[in-house]
C-alpha cells in the first residue's frame, strides 16, 4: 500500500480547521470523501477540498482504506466500530469514548477486524514535544511528575465557546485535556495503578496518580481558568534533576504526523503506541477519576 484513501467523518470546527485541510494537503493521501450529520455542511467542506460528500456513512467507508473521526467521543465510538467492521483503519480523536464499555467495544472491534489505529493525542505527534518525551523515557529514573493544563475555553473572560463544542462544555477539562496529560505522563512513568481525584473551581479536576514501578504524578485539568493564568506545564523530577516540557506551536504538523503513524501501522502491522488500546486505558483512568470526583 503506497497511498491511503482516507475519509473524514465530521464537519465541525476541528474537522474544518485541521482534519480536512490536513488530509487534502498530505502528499501520500487520497482524500476519499466526507460524511457529516448535516449534509449541507459536508457538501460545503467537500467542495472546499475537492472531494466527495457522502450521504451514507457506509458508502464513505466502502470508498476508503482508513477513516479519520472529528466528532464527539460517544458519537465516534459506534461509528468507528462500523468503520473497522468495513475493514477501515482508524484515525481517532481523543478521548475515544467517555465510557469504558464504549471504548472497550471499539478496541475489540478493531482487534477483530485486524485494522490499525491511531488516537490523535496532539502532544504525542508534535515534533518538539514528542522528541522531549522520547528523551525523558530513555533517561528514566523519574520520581514524580505533573501535567497541568489550565485552559480558558469556557472561562467568563474566555469567549462564548459552549455553542461551538457542546460535549466539551458538558464534560469539562477532565475529558478534554485530561487525555493529553495522561498521554505525556504514562509513557514515562508507567501505567496508572491508583487514582485519587477531587473537584476544583468551575470544571477544574485535580488528580493524584500512582504509576507502575512506584512513581507518582499529579494533574490539574481545567477549561474554565481565567485567561491570564491559562497555560500548559509538564514537569518531571528524578535522579537526573528536573525537566520541563518546552513550548511548542505547530498547528498543522502534528496531524500530518498522526496520519503518517497510521499509514506506518497499516503497512507494517506493528501497533502504534497511541493505538485504540492506549485510548481505552486513558478512558478507564478518566472514568475512575470522574467517579471519585462525583463521590467527593
Amino acid at each position: 500500500m503506497t497511498r491511503l484513501r482516507i475519509g473524514l467523518v465530521g464537519t465541525g470546527p476541528w474537522a474544518s480547521a485541521t482534519y480536512a485541510p490536513g488530509l487534502a494537503l498530505h502528499p501520500d493521501v487520497d482524500f476519499s470523501g466526507i460524511w457529516g450529520r448535516r449534509p449541507e455542511a459536508a457538501a460545503a467542506l467537500a467542495a472546499t477540498h475537492a472531494t466527495t460528500a457522502y450521504a451514507d456513512v457506509d458508502e464513505l467507508f466502502a470508498a476508503s482504506d482508513a477513516v479519520a473521526f472529528a466528532v464527539p467521543p460517544d458519537v465516534q465510538a459506534p461509528l468507528a466500530e462500523r468503520a473497522a467492521a468495513a475493514g477501515c483503519h482508524l484515525l481517532l480523536d481523543k478521548p475515544v469514548a467517555t465510557t469504558p464499555d464504549g471504548a472497550r467495544q471499539l478496541a475489540e472491534a478493531a482487534g477483530r477486524a485486524g485494522v490499525a489505529s491511531v488516537v490523535f493525542f496532539t502532544l504525542r505527534f508534535a515534533a518538539v514535544t514528542s522528541a522531549w518525551l522520547d528523551e525523558q523515557t530513555a533517561t528514566g529514573g523519574w520520581f514524580t511528575g505533573r501535567a497541568d493544563w489550565y485552559g480558558s475555553f469556557y472561562a467568563p473572560d474566555g469567549g462564548a465557546a459552549a455553542s461551538v463544542s457542546p460535549w466539551r462544555a458538558s464534560r469539562g477539562g477532565l475529558w478534554d485535556v485530561g487525555p493529553h496529560a495522561l498521554s505525556m505522563l504514562m509513557p514515562v512513568l508507567g501505567d496508572v495503578t491508583a487514582v485519587t481525584a477531587a473537584p476544583g473551581p468551575g470544571d477544574t479536576a485535580h488528580l493524584i496518580l500512582r504509576h507502575a514501578g512506584g512513581a507518582s504524578s499529579t494533574a490539574t485539568l481545567s477549561l474554565t481558568a481565567p485567561v491570564k493564568c491559562a497555560g500548559l506545564t509538564v514537569e518531571l523530577r528524578g535522579t537526573s534533576g528536573t525537566v520541563v516540557l518546552p513550548s511548542w506551536d505547530e498547528p498543522t504538523d502534528p496531524f500530518r504526523r498522526a496520519v503518517d503513524g497510521l499509514a506506518e501501522a497499516a503497512r507494517t502491522g506493528v501497533a502504534h503506541p497511541c493505538d485504540v488500546r492506549f485510548g481505552l486505558r486513558v478512558t478507564e483512568i478518566l472514568a475512575e477519576a470522574e467517579d471519585r470526583i462525583a463521590a467527593a
